[in-house]
């Protein structure tokens, strides 16, 4: 199994890029994970919500396979611990999936038809984090899953 990991825009801020990077440098040694950042949409002040979230949609969409399997970092998605998050990707691999993407969806979060698209969608958390800060925080909970699945000491329950 791989998984993509989409975001809109790039990471601005160094120390959570240095961070992203950290683990998307652990990951290599358990999973081929992908850190792909689709650009930002220029002139978004002609648009409205709605019709940056379409835009939105369409990178977003032109960026999936067929076989892809589509999850959403949503605020109303499935909560989980880290333990049941490491499951969770676990069944995936043993259900063959060949491509897990998890997306963050620009500011106003995805349009309709990434929700349709989408085959699932998980929580971070019930309370609110920055898009830039979702990316270090989703690559930490990969990589502890990893480390979880291995049996490895990073966690500590």
């Amino acid at each position: 199994m791989k998984i993509t990991f989409l975001v809109i825009g790039k990471t601005d801020e160094v120390y959570l890029r240095e961070g992203i990077e950290k683990y998307l440098k652990r990951l290599k040694h358990y999973i081929t994970f992908q850190y792909v950042e689709i650009p930002d949409l220029k002139n978004t002040k002609h648009l409205n919500e709605a019709e940056q979230k379409s835009k939105e949609a369409e990178l977003i969409l032109k960026q999936l396979k067929p076989t892809d399997q589509l999850i959403l970092l949503d605020e109303n998605g499935e909560d989980f611990n880290s333990e049941d998050f490491a499951n969770y990707l676990n069944k995936k691999m043993l259900a063959s999936v060949q491509n897990l993407v998890f997306v963050v969806g620009g500011p106003y979060g995805f349009d309709q038809q990434v929700y349709a698209k989408a085959q699932g969608k998980i929580s971070l958390s019930r309370m609110t984090f920055s898009h830039q800060m979702v990316r270090l925080f989703f690559a930490e909970q990969v990589y502890r899953a990893f480390t979880i699945l291995k049996g490895e000491p990073y966690h500590h329950s």
